[in-house]
């Protein structure tokens, strides 16, 4: 029943996720083209703000912003600030669900760090919440003045923080803190900077005062950076599905890649929408990031360089034995090794599959009792996996492995595997000492 609601529990989780970052995306996507679309209107100063005409819906709309005061403030405000809170706090509770409560299959990989289940935690939402007061103070401090120099810092401090949790996290890991910071950083400035100072600026209009620039100032610029953040981080939260981005060492040079391709798409549009013109050289900047994301992914991954022989194999590593290491009986591997170890083995044999979905390994004993409960939900408790069934495994097998995980409660208690110490340097692969 506990792996029936958790699933439950994540599936309304992304839903909730996936409706709010459209709502919240779309928004702020909306708001930079009104903003880049602004023209002056006749008879009134061009530093007291613009308006932009608009067609949608069989109507015409008129949208007018100040940038300083209105002469009078409506009696009704719409506030766009929900849209954000909800998609942080769902995907917060997402991560805590899928990275912090399976850290052991997610988060934690021992031939990159030996790390307990609270220590990685601390350090992942630790990294979260340092990683913004970094931000917020670099956008006030002196540098802050200048917008190319701090998106140049920026840049640089979000490629080492993802160096930083590539250092202690699985690669999967690595790159959705690393995304889950950036959007941190984008909540950060609304609820900490935008919302703010707009009710700064509402009470000091009500009060029949006339609002600070400075103020209108900072919002625009935080909301100018989360513009550009978003599509990098879309791809950082889709890149868990994909482990050819997560499995190289140069991951963090992928995050890089991808905050420039992501940033140059977004100032085409920016600058399109305001009438400056079509920097059709940002569309090729981004298309050589990304073949430059894919050739690192190719050649630095074991599948990639037997394929296109274009590295020397890596030394064999074999995982240090340890007699206290869960491990699942033979008739359970003999199952899983049959009918799933061609796809999430070291080296899938199945057509069109390079590397293991996921980064999930079932080809010794050891891996196959650490991934016990992704086996229960997805081979036993639903028969999504294999897909369509496609290596024909039967009931009685099934049962068999429900059995097992029922009797010994590994999908509760599996342990992690020891580090793995090179000792070889004439094969690729991965083997377990018997």
């Amino acid at each position: 029943m506990d792996t029936i609601l958790v699933e439950w529990v994540g599936l309304l989780l992304r839903w909730l996720h996936l409706v709010a970052g459209i709502a919240w995306i779309g928004s702020s996507f909306y708001f930079m083209h009104v903003d880049a679309s602004l023209k002056p209107v006749p008879g009134r100063p061009a530093e007291e703000g613009g308006e932009t005409w608009e067609f949608h819906g069989g109507g015409f709309y008129q949208t007018r912003k100040y940038l300083v005061a209105p002469e009078t403030l409506a009696s009704e405000l719409i506030w766009h600030k929900w849209q954000s809170y909800a998609t942080w706090l769902s995907g917060f509770f997402l991560l805590a669900l899928v990275y912090y409560v399976g850290s052991d299959i997610y988060l934690i990989d021992p031939a990159v760090r030996e790390l307990s289940s609270w220590l990685a935690i601390s350090i992942g939402v630790g990294g979260l919440a340092l990683g913004w007061l970094f931000y917020d103070r670099l956008c006030k401090s002196p540098l802050g003045a200048d917008d190319v120099a701090l998106a140049g810092v920026g840049f640089a401090f979000v490629v080492l923080a993802a160096y930083g949790f590539q250092s202690v996290f699985s690669g999967r890991g690595a790159l959705i803190h690393t995304g889950a910071l950036m959007a941190t950083m984008m909540t950060g400035n609304v609820f900490f900077v935008i919302i703010p100072n707009q009710k700064k600026i509402e009470k000091a209009l009500v009060a029949g005062l006339v609002p600070d620039p400075l103020l209108g100032r900072q919002a625009k610029q935080r909301s100018s950076h989360n513009n550009y953040l978003t599509l990098p981080v879309l791809f950082l939260m889709l890149s868990s599905h994909y482990p050819l981005t997560y499995s190289t060492p140069y991951a963090f040079v992928i995050v890089a890649l991808a905050l420039i391709a992501g940033a140059v798409i977004r100032h085409f549009y920016n600058v399109r929408h305001a009438g400056r013109g079509n920097l059709w050289w940002t569309w090729i900047v981004a298309a050589i990031s990304m073949v430059i994301a894919i050739a690192i992914s190719v050649t630095s991954s074991p599948a990639g360089r037997e394929f296109w022989a274009l590295a020397p194999p890596e030394p064999e590593r074999v995982a240090v034995a340890h007699p206290a290491r869960p491990t699942a009986p033979e008739d359970v591997v003999d199952i899983v090794i049959g009918r799933c170890s061609m796809c999430h083995g070291s080296e899938p044999v199945w057509d069109g599959i390079a590397i293991a979905p996921k980064g999930v390994l079932l080809d010794t004993p050891e891996r196959i009792a650490r991934f016990a409960r992704p086996i229960k939900l997805n081979a036993v408790l639903t028969h999504a996996m294999p897909p369509n069934n496609l290596t024909e495994i039967t009931d009685e097998e099934r049962a068999v492995l429900g059995a097992w995980i029922a009797g010994s409660g590994a999908a509760k208690n599996a342990e992690r595997r020891e580090p793995l110490a090179r000792i070889s340097h004439r094969h690729v692969g991965v083997t377990e000492a018997k």
